[in-house]
């Protein structure tokens, strides 16, 4: 299967730290994304993304790690939106392409204390982005700091189980004629470097992903008074052709590409 162009939500860095800086990489992630976002944002993240936040009249949305606002660009007109993200060259982006007047973006680290006044967001959402943050649990406060009493938080996530970078494979079982999934490691937490451009060998930029199993998520949302709502899983809604496109759909329904996790703010929790 071909490598996504956004393995998270590149410029999605959270940190000021160099090695987790999308700033070098923007023009290629803006360029892959576009204005309406890649395949998978515009069939499988965008829309169930929407659906799992279901925005309403007088609510507001926190968009930690934004990009270059590709989810603002696809939500209610009327909602109050600020997305922040530590790449300035996208925010720059993000202000060009979204003229509405209740959108505001900012440049920050969204894994250190937000430059932000609001702290009664009724929904906050981070999209393909907290696998590259080195530190997530700073993310996740800010979330929990800037979110109204029962506010809700959406994570999508690369699929922490399926797809680690180096380290899932596709294999094929010539007798049983079908596709698997191998996993070399899981649950050791990993910091793994992301060549942006794989054919310019060592010429090219490097990003990070972060990978951590699912119950060091779990841990951190339950640690930050967050409960867990509802896990949904997103397997690609793209079919192969030819001989093995029998062995291929089924492999490919069978292993989700994304986790989305849904959480409530539960309690406020004081620093």
């Amino acid at each position: 299967m071909k490598r996504i162009p956004s393995h998270r939500n590149p410029a999605a860095s959270g940190s000021h730290n160099e090695e987790t800086s999308w700033q070098n990489v923007s023009e290629w992630y803006s360029k892959a994304v576009g204005i309406e976002g890649h395949y998978y944002h515009q069939h499988i993240i965008l829309p169930l993304s929407l659906r799992l936040l279901d925005l309403h009249d007088g609510d507001s949305l926190l968009d930690l790690a934004c990009g270059q606002g590709v989810l603002a660009r696809h939500i209610p007109a009327n909602i109050h939106y600020e997305g922040i993200d530590s790449a300035p060259d996208l925010i720059e982006q993000a202000k060009r392409l979204d003229k509405n007047k209740k959108h505001s973006y900012h440049t920050g680290d969204v894994s250190r204390k937000l430059a932000i006044q609001k702290t009664d967001f009724t929904h906050a959402s981070i999209i393909l982005a907290l696998q590259n943050i080195s530190d997530p649990l700073g993310v996740i406060r800010n979330a929990r700091n800037h979110l109204s009493p029962q506010g809700t938080l959406l994570i999508v996530l690369n699929h922490p189980s399926f797809r680690i970078p180096r380290q899932t494979s596709w294999g094929i079982d010539e007798q049983n004629k079908s596709q698997y999934r191998k996993v070399n490691l899981y649950l050791t937490p990993l910091k793994i470097p992301i060549a942006a451009h794989p054919g310019k060998g060592t010429q090219s930029q490097v990003t990070w992903s972060y990978h951590f199993p699912l119950s060091h998520y779990s841990r951190l949302l339950s640690e930050n008074g967050f409960v867990i709502e509802k896990l949904e899983e997103w397997a690609s809604d793209k079919q192969s052709t030819g001989s093995a496109a029998k062995m291929e759909n089924r492999a490919r329904n069978e292993f989700p590409l994304f986790l989305a996790i849904l959480a409530r703010n539960s309690v406020a929790i004081s620093e």
